[in-house]
């Protein structure tokens, strides 16, 4: 059986270097080794694909520097409407959860779903009121505030009323984060939250939590977790068409993954990334923007870490 492989991004909405602090980029890195670190405990001890990517997807959603859970984006009406899914390659199985506003882990609240539920997403009121009613822990909105939305916030208010809003930068509009993970028994298994795009309208749903465009996972081929514009990623299917080029085409997971990202999507002119691993335990971290935030452990057991174009070797997991 192959060697257990984790994988994870925290999106491509990346700042510029000099735009964040040292000490604030080492943080970010220090996020992005602790949920690897906390999946690959799992797959170490021999668990689970899907148990693994869940875990490091709560880290990240309770780390400040993403755009998910605590440090979500704000829509136009300054509250937070968050979106997760997550599925399990063994079985097929999916849940997901969208524009849910007090559930603290929403990749938690997509698990329930898929696991305790006859659905695959649960919408709004009704979705925070299921995780509330099978346990999982809620919190007012304002614990997904940070100052640092509340200023993207405000600052795309001014790019809109001066009518610039289309030269937004990606790393003021978007943000996601997302696992993908192989186990010693072969599973597979992704999972992706998001608080959408800073300024969005009330009610919008983009890409994570719908499965087959920001999330997909099947054995014996690959998972696949996006990050980007969502609408055009649900037009096109983006994370099944992943699957489906390998499937159908024969394309290996790097020139399925190329294609898909760096002629596909950037065709739309959108900043676009995404993490995927195959049935082989082999990674793709295709992005089109200035940095993704991303990590990943494979058969060697290294931890690595980026969040532009340079890797950072931290050792052994």
């Amino acid at each position: 059986m192959p060697s257990p492989v984790i994988a994870i991004h925290g999106g491509c909405g990346t700042l510029a270097a000099d735009l964040q602090s040292a000490a604030d980029w080492a943080e970010t890195r220090a996020h992005l080794a602790a949920a690897l670190r906390a999946a690959w405990r799992i797959l170490a001890a021999g668990g689970a694909a899907l148990d693994a990517v869940e875990a490091a997807v709560v880290v990240l959603e309770d780390s400040p520097h993403f755009n998910a859970g605590h440090g979500a984006a704000l829509t136009e009406d300054a509250v937070h409407e968050l979106d997760a899914s997550i599925m399990d390659g063994a079985t097929m199985a999916a849940g997901a959860v969208c524009t849910v506003r007090t559930i603290r882990n929403p990749v938690r609240a997509a698990r329930a779903v898929m696991e305790r539920s006859d659905c695959v997403l649960l919408a709004g009121a009704a979705a925070d009121a299921f995780a509330q009613a099978h346990g999982l822990a809620c919190v007012g909105n304002g614990y997904f505030t940070t100052e640092r939305r509340v200023q993207a916030l405000a600052a795309l208010k001014a790019r809109a009323a001066r009518g610039t809003i289309a030269l937004a930068s990606e790393a003021e509009r978007h943000g996601t984060v997302g696992a993908v993970a192989l186990d010693g028994d072969g599973r597979l298994a992704a999972a992706t939250s998001t608080g959408g795009f800073n300024n969005k309208p009330a009610g919008r749903v983009g890409d994570t939590p719908v499965i087959g465009a920001g999330t997909y996972a099947r054995n014996g081929v690959c998972a696949v977790s996006c990050t980007g514009q969502g609408e055009v990623f649900m037009r096109r299917v983006a994370a099944y068409d992943v699957v489906a080029r390998m499937s159908y085409a024969g394309q290996t997971l790097r020139q399925a993954t190329d294609a898909l990202v760096l002629d596909m999507l950037s065709s739309h002119r959108i900043g676009a990334g995404l993490v995927a691993v195959d049935a082989a335990g082999n990674v793709a971290m295709p992005f089109n923007t200035l940095g993704m935030a991303r990590g990943w452990i494979a058969a060697d057991g290294r931890l690595r870490v980026a969040t532009h174009k340079d890797v950072i070797d931290m050792g052994g997991a």
